[in-house]
């Protein structure tokens, strides 16, 4: 006697040919005991992906994760048995999507924004401070040497100094050019200000950054080799100014954004020294283990920075020129400071709800 196989489209209709008898197949045998379960699930997921989580009634918490993990278990067997590949693909989407519904984020962006600004980026700033003490540190050794070598020979000024970020300025600026005009020059207006020379400084900026930040997975080596160059040409300017006796004028020039520029390039170095010594000193994880466990403290690091250079190019770009007084701008750019290390020194400290 012949009997008829029906292949069914969807997984989980019933393999059967009215009026002929009825092979029962392997698969259909699996889903026995199996399906109402099957489909309780997909009806909790459907539900809580449309209206949320909050909407289902306490049995039905209570339901979610015990139907979770019993489709997860009839997924590892049907893996192993090897049955037909729609199921399989039916049971993969259905636990993936019941994982999102059960453990997946219950916070909402804003909540999620305060969290980490509040909580995480502090947190992450501050397990890394001896990454950060190594990036300043770096970044000083930078300054003074780019300080000593432009002021024995003011011809390292045009090495020391890219031709993009010179404006001009050079062994041939007169005190009268630099105080005119660079350190009180007229304001520019604020499309010139606030949109073309902050948005090209924190382009600029950013790449820098990133850069130093990413080439961490070199060991760090290229990482601090960028931070004393980003030394470098801070010293050459400190040396031309200070050859033409305007010290103090420039460093309230830059201190009005540099504290805050600075502070986000250390920051960028130092996170991807954190990368560099999970390289270097696995310790009882794989590399590729603590890539993953660190990794996240230092993107958290990274993130912030971006977000500090983008208000140093604000200050830069926009409001440095405004303000025409040496004291103000120190004023400005030390309160600024003050306001970044109490930031990341208190806040959060009594630990996350």
């Amino acid at each position: 006697m012949n009997a008829t196989m029906t292949v069914p489209n969807h997984p989980l209709s019933a393999p059967a040919t009215a009026g002929r008898p009825k092979l029962v197949l392997k698969s259909s045998e699996f889903r026995k005991g199996r399906e109402e379960g099957w489909r309780d699930l997909e009806r909790l997921v459907l539900h809580v992906e449309r209206h949320g989580v909050r909407l289902l009634s306490l049995h039905e918490l209570q339901r979610l994760p015990v139907l979770y993990r019993s489709a997860l278990s009839s997924l590892s067997v049907a893996r192993t048995i090897a049955l037909d590949r729609n199921l399989l693909l039916y049971l993969e989407n259905l636990a993936l999507r019941a994982f999102l519904v059960v453990y997946g984020p219950r916070i909402s962006l804003v909540e999620g924004m305060r969290t980490f600004f509040r909580f995480e980026l502090p947190a992450a700033v501050r397990a890394a401070r001896g990454h950060i003490v190594i990036a300043a540190l770096a970044l000083l050794v930078g300054v003074a040497a780019g300080f000593m070598l432009a002021r024995q020979d003011e011809a390292w000024l045009t090495s020391l100094i890219p031709s993009g970020l010179a404006g001009g300025r050079g062994p041939a600026s007169t005190r009268a050019d630099l105080y005119d005009n660079e350190l009180f020059a007229p304001w520019h207006g604020a499309v010139e200000s606030f949109g073309v020379f902050a948005n090209f400084l924190f382009s600029h900026n950013s790449l820098v950054g990133i850069m130093t930040f990413g080439l961490g997975l070199a060991a760090g080596i290229p990482t601090l080799m960028l931070n004393v160059y980003q030394g470098l040409t801070l010293g050459a300017f400190l040396a031309l100014h200070y050859s033409r006796d305007l010290t103090v004028d420039f460093l309230g020039w830059i201190s009005i954004h540099g504290t805050t520029e600075l502070g986000a390039l250390i920051l960028l170095a130092a996170g991807g020294l954190v990368i560099a010594e999970k390289i270097l000193f696995p310790g009882r994880y794989s590399r590729i283990e603590n890539l993953a466990l660190h990794g996240r403290q230092a993107a958290q690091m990274a993130v912030g920075a971006v977000l500090m250079l983008f208000v140093a190019a604000i200050l830069e770009g926009g409001f440095r020129q405004l303000v025409a007084s040496t004291p103000w701008r120190f004023t400005i750019g030390f309160g600024i400071a003050a306001l970044w290390i109490a930031y990341f020194s208190l806040c959060g400290r009594k630990g996350r709800p």
